[in-house]
């Protein structure tokens, strides 16, 4: 695993995105921040770690807890107890969700393979807790389920406490379970994974662009999941694939939206660069 070299020189990679460096990682922040991220980089076909910074803190999830939740959705689907045209109904308890947010009314309903497009695209909160409901009964007891999943998969210092990643004391993970949940999802729901990459959704006759502004911009990146609160910060989980070798980043804690698209394109670049070498 590569360890960074904090004197390192960066120069901008020519032809590329403008977020993108030809040496990395090098410290992001110039100025000072309260917390630094939490970061890794891993190969997706090894699982092994290229670089890692903090991969262990305890952070907030954020969004990316939507991630399981999708993970669950996928779960159901393949075991026949979903299907991608079943209604959703939207309960009060749904509907009354803080953005993002569709903003479908109590009563209405949507079916799954919308949602599932919401959800990866919009990181929408109101049709999250609605499908949480309509798979187990109530958003506590899909925690419960997502807690038991969590588990399964070796996420040993992630605790769910809802559906969407608002913010809650319960709510906690780490770089490196988020690592472990994208690889999950793709090599386990490869067929339901190309959702992530979706560029955008039309919702009354609104346009709305996925909130991963990597995709289109970065080249390989297909996902998977960003996100935000307050006590999290800017969190992104992604994937990207070249000449037939997929990687992993994960930033956790970033202080801005621009630093951490800048600091995952950073990783994105740095893995390519040195992933022959990772798995000499």
């Amino acid at each position: 695993m590569y360890r960074l070299n904090p004197t390192s020189p960066r120069r901008l990679l020519l032809g590329a995105c403008a977020l993108l460096y030809a040496v990395g990682p090098q410290p992001l922040f110039a100025r000072k921040v309260a917390r630094p991220t939490s970061e890794l980089l891993v190969d997706a076909s090894s699982g092994r770690a290229i670089y890692a910074s903090l991969p262990d803190e305890p952070r907030r999830p954020a969004s990316l807890t939507k991630m399981m939740t999708l993970y669950l959705v996928f779960d159901a689907l393949d075991a026949g107890r979903l299907r991608l045209n079943d209604p959703v109904p939207i309960s009060r308890n749904a509907a009354r969700q803080p953005a993002s947010r569709l903003g479908i009314a109590a009563g209405k309903s949507l079916p799954v393979r919308a949602v599932i497009k919401a959800m990866a695209v919009d990181s929408a909160n109101d049709v999250t807790v609605a499908i949480a409901e309509r798979l187990c009964g109530s958003e506590n007891a899909f925690a419960a389920a997502m807690n038991a999943k969590a588990r399964q998969l070796g996420m040993t210092n992630t605790r769910f406490a809802n559906a969407t990643g608002l913010t809650n004391r319960g709510n906690q993970t780490t770089a490196r379970d988020m690592a472990g949940l994208s690889l999950a999802l793709l090599k386990r729901h490869a067929r339901y994974y190309p959702v992530f990459a979706t560029p955008s959704i039309i919702w009354r006759s609104r346009r709305i662009v996925n909130h991963d502004h990597l995709l289109g911009k970065v080249s390989g990146v297909d996902g998977i999941k960003t996100g935000y609160t307050a006590d999290a910060g800017y969190n992104i989980a992604t994937s990207a694939q070249r000449r037939g070798k997929r990687i992993i980043a994960v930033v956790l804690g970033a202080d801005s939206l621009r630093a951490r698209d800048r600091r995952a394109a950073e990783l994105v670049e740095f893995g390519f660069t040195h992933l022959p070498a990772a798995r000499r």
